[in-house]
């Protein structure tokens, strides 16, 4: 028998289905193998070498497996294959191996020892001759063909993949339990966290919101103008509707450029500053107006690439509302059934049987004018993505693309968006361009005020035809037939007010794409980094977009005034740059710990004993304590914000808050507040619950 270890029971269950009686395949039921829950488990003085332990709960798992590795003849290590994956592999191999002196910390220390253990393909030359050999096996879609041809290619474990991954453990392990507890002292919350990746995200957050209140508004004002052509009778839907844009050459439009914290934000205005300001330039319009040039261009537009996880998550976040963790949640299960490749990577490489497959299937469906006559080959921007891994796309094409959906009974609705999503997109990429004819018109008037229109007509829909209302831009209006020098008639001048816009507070999507453009974390943080920077507190939505809570500002202000080089972002995206040096074997993991660790130990002993308490503000109200007639106060906790007694601890009184909208229930005419569930995630509720169940995401309005 030759036993497969995964790690999830979906993954088994679909490898099963196409492997033979031969083989075996057990689930780890993801890691089994951390460092400890309550202490550290970091040897600092003996080189950072970790205290790993079994799961709680994973002990008859590993103990189950260990009796089946007995009775195997080889062990095929299947899991995933980034780094965690890797990692999972090797810890596996560690735990089956029987071993003693395959201790984490040796193991990394015997290289020598540990290779062996991987690699060694005959029991004889094994240097444990009682244990079956170790094979280690990757994929990037669970396919039979792609399976079998894994099987015929095995390889060891990839060490500086695991060493890559140990030291980002160690690394958040080490920030997050020396600086966690030092904010629970100075700052007095006890579920308050730090890390690397999650504080940078924080800082985003909150230097984008204090530039929008630093934001002055500056008012102008825009002209727009209807004309018609004077030798026809156009209906008024075929008006045409320009803007002023100059007089005698010189512009009305300018554009200010301001420095933001995390890059450039440029806004367009006029330079008409008032109403009076416009009509006097209105007043100043002189017939005749005629058409000055007429430019019509061809443009193509080409497709973008397959999906990384940065551009998914974005992705799915803007079309449908999906968080980061949702998509990657959906994304995992589409993996584990076969439907997709894998779904962390930051690649747009794609494999030439995909190629191939695409090409065909185009000419197929779509027809002959749709295929391109070679493969449209990607460029992967990211440094440290690994060209061998590919972008996240459907692993068949010959079937009708929803049709796999019919017979998976548990998957949903959401599953199937994220699936379209991805093979639409995917298949798109290798479709010709589109062909779009634009036309842009001038208009002169007789004291030289000329006016721009452009609008736009799809020649041939390319690729968009498999986008299809995915791919639908709001296309400008289509134009009347005019000619040069044909004299139009001015209809009315319509003068309207706009103000300059400060920089948009972040979506989910937009964080992750700034994270990704900084280099900050990589695709398997970018989820989770935005769970707990919610589950904390830190940060909120309001309206989908987010918004820095009073704690989240607090705790980055501190971490800001004491820990400058922590969250700063050239320094959080060198650290990026040098894990995936250990990945690619050109740094040593310890060296990369230890010269993070040491300034940052001096720093923390300075601020536990130089820095002073941090008061978190506490938001009055005008309520009473019903118990001890004390001013209650708005606190922040675990869960969101509640009232409590300013008398505290003399009186522990406490109540839920409800945060008003003004709003009325749509059901029964309650009003609506605002609620959060266990983990953070912002709703609206009827405050006549439970009578009332009325709940929603979004804001009624």
């Amino acid at each position: 028998m030759n036993l497969i270890i995964v790690e999830s029971p979906t993954k088994a269950r679909t490898l099963s289905s196409f492997l033979g009686k031969e083989y075996r395949i057990e689930a780890t039921m993801g890691h089994i193998r951390d460092l400890p829950e309550k202490k550290l488990g970091v040897e600092i003085e003996n080189n950072f070498q970790p205290q790993y332990e079994i799961l709680a709960g994973k002990r008859k798992r590993v103990k189950e497996l260990k009796e089946l590795a007995k009775k195997a003849e080889k062990i095929i290590l299947a899991t995933d294959l980034d780094r965690e994956g890797e990692a999972i592999a090797y810890h596996v191999a560690v735990l089956l191996s029987g071993e003693k002196m395959l201790r984490s910390g040796q193991i990394f220390s015997s290289s020598l020892t540990a290779r062996k253990l991987a690699n060694c393909e005959q029991r004889k030359n094994c240097p444990f001759p009682h244990f079956p050999p170790f094979t280690r096996i990757v994929f990037h879609e669970i396919t039979k063909l792609a399976i079998k041809e894994a099987l015929k290619n095995p390889r060891g474990i990839d060490f500086q993949l695991v060493s890559a991954q140990q030291a980002r453990r160690i690394l958040d392990r080490l920030v997050g339990y020396k600086l966690s507890p030092l904010l629970w002292r100075k700052i007095g919350r006890k579920w308050l966290s730090a890390g690397r990746v999650q504080s940078v995200a924080v800082r985003l957050v909150v230097e984008r919101e204090r530039e929008r209140e630093k934001f002055q508004g500056e008012e102008y004002w825009k002209i727009s103008s209807k004309f018609k052509v004077q030798s026809s009778k156009l209906k008024k839907e075929e008006e045409i509707l320009a803007g002023l844009v100059a007089k005698n050459g010189e512009k009305y439009e300018k554009t200010l450029t301001f420095t933001l914290f995390d890059g450039e934000y440029k806004v367009s205005k006029t330079v008409i500053e008032s109403e009076e300001s416009a009509e006097k330039i209105i007043s100043d319009f002189q017939a005749p107006f005629k058409v000055k040039s007429i430019d019509k261009k061809e443009v193509r537009r080409f497709p973008s690439p397959a999906f990384t996880t940065s551009t998914l998550q974005q992705e799915a976040n803007w079309r449908f509302g999906f968080s980061p963790k949702k998509t990657m949640s959906l994304a995992q299960r589409l993996y584990e059934k076969g439907l997709i490749t894998y779904h962390r990577t930051d690649s747009v490489f794609l494999a030439e049987k995909f190629l191939t497959e695409a090409e065909k299937f185009i000419k197929k469906v779509y027809g002959e004018k749709y295929a391109l006559k070679s493969p449209r080959r990607f460029k992967t921007k990211s440094k440290s993505a690994q060209e061998a891994h590919e972008a996240v796309r459907p692993t068949k094409l010959a079937e009708v693309h929803s049709s796999q959906f019919t017979v998976q009974k548990d998957l949903t609705r959401d599953h199937f968006k994220l699936y379209d999503l991805i093979w639409r997109r995917a298949v798109a990429s290798q479709a010709k361009e589109a062909i779009i004819d634009t036309t842009k018109i001038g208009i002169i008037s007789k004291n030289e005020y000329l006016f721009e229109t452009q609008g736009s007509v799809i020649k041939f829909l390319g690729y968009l035809e498999i986008l299809g209302d995915l791919g639908r831009r709001k296309e400008d209006k289509i134009l009347p037939a005019l000619k040069e020098g044909e004299e139009l008639v001015l209809v009315e001048a319509i003068p309207s007010q706009h103000f300059t816009s400060p920089p948009p507070r972040y979506t989910e999507a937009s964080l992750v794409k700034t994270m990704e453009k900084l280099g900050i974390g990589r695709p398997s943080t970018y989820a989770p980094t935005l769970t707990t920077i919610f589950s904390r507190q830190y940060v909120i939505k309001e309206e989908k977009k987010l918004a820095p809570a009073i704690l989240g500002k607090t705790v980055n202000d501190f971490l800001v005034e004491n820990f400058p080089k922590i969250i700063d972002i050239p320094f959080t995206a060198g650290m990026e740059d040098d894990l995936d040096k250990i990945a690619q074997g050109k740094k040593e993991w310890v060296p990369v710990v230890r010269e993070f660790y040491q300034p940052f130990e001096k720093q923390l002993e300075k601020v536990y004993q130089s820095s002073a308490k941090v008061k978190l503000p506490v938001e009055k109200t005008k309520k009473r304590c019903p118990k001890c007639g004390a001013e209650l106060v708005i606190r922040i906790g675990r869960y969101g914000k509640f009232l409590a007694c300013s008398a505290f601890p003399e009186c522990k009184y406490t109540a839920p808050f409800l945060e008003k909208t003004g709003l009325r229930c749509p059901e029964c005419g309650g009003e609506l507040v605002i609620k959060k569930t266990k983990k953070g995630k912002q709703f609206y509720g009827c405050s006549h619950w439970p009578k009332c169940q009325f709940a929603s995401w979004n804001k009624p309005r």
